[in-house]
């Protein structure tokens, strides 16, 4: 057996800027950057893991040093940009900010960023994880951030932008990654599927999605142990098997017995839920968006939304139906009787949605008795 197997998430990681997946707003202002030479010194990416932080710098690195660069539009088989792809491009330097965290390595990367570059036209330094170096790290590298030379150019990239220093952030062009939608990431591994010749159901790949959280990456891994698991061939029930998760068609059916407020059904569906070994923090979060999407569509339909079943419920009972749900995320997530805490959660969500606001109260009571004097006065006048 062939040890050179590489993984789908590394195979078809993004190698130009036209490989890059749900972030356009990222990729054209860099390539206006590069087309109208407007390179910044400092670039600072953040978003959640899986978004294509550190794909996207590199890509910037290769468009910045490929041949008769910088280009934005550069050959992917290019010499100088298989060398950064593979890691030995000597002027393209990857560091992990988790490891190299302290303030000798920066020092180390001061004296460095002197030297012109030895292959191409600049210096790039990539820091990964950039919220993990100490603050002592962080000083050390302000002024060389803040006065590189001409030839070095910094890319961050952070899930924790909370954790980079004012000062560090004040210093680079921030670009904010968001998670890729369910769509894009379905219309990419179906790409993939085909190019591997694995035949995926179109609710599989959906299934996967949703796992995945708007993280390509975490799909492309679970695509692969799914080729692992099923072979050539992986259908919707392979997928929630594996992960625990519960079909779109139950978690709908729950959704309507909550709105609806039957709670012989809920409980009978948790039951089976369970019993079937299903992940009941996830059918939370499942229906939390289910619930999410109705109060949005009773938003956009002037009050009121019947998507839940056919039972039509308001704006505010949506609102407090979410609210119940998410009150008691943390309870399931973190207690020790996780069903029945999934369980308490969805009847108080229940009667919560029952429940009417006071002030809400007082202005029907108050239309009400505005309406009764008026009829009253107008039966008199007939009199």
């Amino acid at each position: 057996m062939s040890s050179t197997y590489q993984v789908i998430a590394r195979k078809w990681r993004p190698q130009t800027f036209d490989d890059v997946v749900g972030q356009d707003h990222v990729v054209r202002t860099l390539r206006n950057a590069i087309v109208r030479n407007r390179i910044a010194h400092a670039y600072l990416f953040v978003g959640p893991r899986g978004t294509g932080k550190t794909s996207t710098a590199r890509i910037f690195a290769k468009a910045l040093n490929c041949t008769d660069g910088p280009k934005a539009d550069f050959r992917a088989d290019d010499p100088a940009c298989v060398a950064i792809a593979e890691g030995s491009h000597l002027d393209v330097i990857e560091i992990d900010g988790a490891s190299n965290n302290g303030v000798d390595q920066v020092r180390d990367l001061r004296e460095t960023v002197r030297y012109a570059p030895a292959q191409g036209k600049f210096k790039v330094y990539i820091i990964d994880e950039v919220h993990m170096l100490s603050a002592a790290a962080f000083n050390a590298l302000l002024k060389t951030l803040e006065e590189p030379p001409a030839h070095v150019k910094f890319v961050f990239a952070t899930t924790d932008p909370q954790k980079v220093l004012p000062t560090i952030v004040s210093r680079c062009q921030r670009f904010d990654l968001r998670p890729i939608p369910p769509d894009l990431i379905v219309e990419r591994l179906r790409k993939i599927a085909k190019d591997e010749k694995i035949r995926v159901s179109d609710a599989a790949l959906a299934c996967i999605a949703r796992l995945a959280d708007g993280g390509m990456r975490d799909a492309q891994s679970i695509l692969d142990q799914m080729i692992s698991f099923c072979g050539s061939e992986i259908s919707e029930p392979d997928v929630l098997d594996v992960y625990g998760l519960v079909s779109a068609e139950k978690v709908a059916a729950l959704a309507a017995a909550v709105a609806a407020g039957d709670h012989r059904a809920l409980i009978a569906m948790v039951d089976e839920c369970d019993a079937a070994g299903r992940d009941l923090v996830r059918l939370l979060v499942d229906l939390q968006v289910l619930v999410r999407t109705a109060l949005l569509d009773a938003i956009a339909q002037g009050g009121s939304s019947s998507s839940l079943g056919g039972v039509k419920l308001s704006t505010e009972q949506l609102t407090r139906l979410l609210d119940g749900l998410r009150e008691g995320e943390g309870s399931v997530k973190l207690g020790l009787a996780e069903k029945v805490n999934l369980e308490v959660t969805l009847l108080k969500a229940v009667e919560a949605s029952r429940a009417r606001a006071i002030d809400t109260l007082l202005k029907e009571l108050a239309s009400l008795a505005g309406e009764a004097p008026a009829a009253a006065g107008d039966e008199k006048k007939k009199a």
